[in-house]
């Protein structure tokens, strides 16, 4: 039998994400989502004079039907009703609640959209202007070092594939002369090696060498500082030189994020031969289905195999 909970929908949440960060290990960005997502739904249920704890099947309902009249994509809807599940099954389980609301209802349908990539000549293109950028920054040494710092940024993204959060965060000792992988903590604390190659060494080399002749290599435990609150740099400033540079390189700024190059790394090594499941590994996914959004890369190389190969492929 369910206790009847007396605690506030704040206290609710704010226990709901305690325990995925105590128990999941979910990095800072993924409790904000969720308390954002969740404080929208209590705000909904306020409104009518309802509380998360007293909240039917109806009430979610209504909830999801009020997201599409706010003209909330499928997609963000959906994202909604899962933090929203999950808080109930926690509720239940904690004895809050005697059943999960929002069990049985199911989400909006939604397509899975294909991921936007570069292709291999347009990442050559964002290099070459970075590198471009590096010939006109100037005699002043910062001006050097933010332009080598870019170019480390951008070999080190694309050797690798990191999550821009893992990128940023990268210790200065990932830059050391010998490293032939690195070692990631991505989503939830796991730990994950990813190979580096010449390129992204020898960019990692050039920074460092400047940021020595700077006189900052003693100052920051971080490869990428910052005078921030987090010591390094932020996901959005790296975001803004992206943009930057797209122009630079005659790319859409609206085409490009440091994920997209993320994903532009997973299609690239499909295209060239990998297999998913190592592609997931170097990824860091903790499901293969997820890293299965790169299969139309997979299907398209199948169908150049048959044409090129077969011998009646050409008929």
């Amino acid at each position: 039998m369910a206790r009847s909970s007396k605690l506030s929908d704040a206290r609710l949440i704010e226990l709901f994400l305690d325990m995925l960060a105590a128990e999941r290990g979910a990095a800072k960005n993924t409790l904000q989502a969720y308390a954002r997502d969740l404080a929208d739904f209590s705000a909904y249920l306020a409104a009518g004079g309802g509380a998360i704890a007293g909240a039917a099947s109806e009430d979610v309902r209504g909830y999801l039907t009020a997201l599409a009249r706010r003209k909330f994509s499928p997609t963000s809807a959906a994202r909604r009703l899962s933090a929203i599940r999950q808080l109930y099954r926690f509720l239940y389980l904690e004895g809050h609640r005697a059943a999960n609301p929002a069990a049985a209802i199911e989400g909006p349908k939604r397509g899975r959209p294909l991921p936007k990539i570069l292709s291999i000549a347009e990442v050559d293109r964002l290099l070459a202007a970075a590198r471009a950028g590096l010939a006109h920054a100037g005699e002043p040494l910062n001006a050097r070092l933010r332009a080598v710092r870019l170019i480390c940024l951008l070999e080190v993204l694309y050797a690798t594939g990191l999550r821009v959060s893992e990128l940023v965060a990268l210790p200065v000792s990932a830059g050391s002369r010998d490293a032939r992988v690195l070692m990631v903590r991505g989503k939830g604390g796991k730990e994950r090696l990813v190979p580096l190659n010449d390129a992204a060494k020898q960019a990692m080399a050039e920074y460092l060498g400047l940021r020595r002749d700077a006189g900052e290599a003693a100052k920051s435990p971080w490869l990428f500082p910052s005078f921030g609150e987090s010591g390094h740099l932020t996901r959005q400033h790296f975001a803004r030189e992206l943009k930057t540079l797209a122009v630079a390189a005659g790319l859409r700024p609206a085409a490009l994020s440091p994920h997209v190059l993320r994903h532009a790394f997973a299609s690239h090594l499909l295209q060239n031969g990998a297999d998913l499941r190592s592609v997931q590994m170097l990824l860091g996914h903790a499901d293969i289905s997820t890293t299965q959004i790169y299969t139309h890369v997979l299907d398209e190389r199948l169908k150049s195999l048959v044409r090129d190969l077969h011998p009646l492929g050409q008929g």
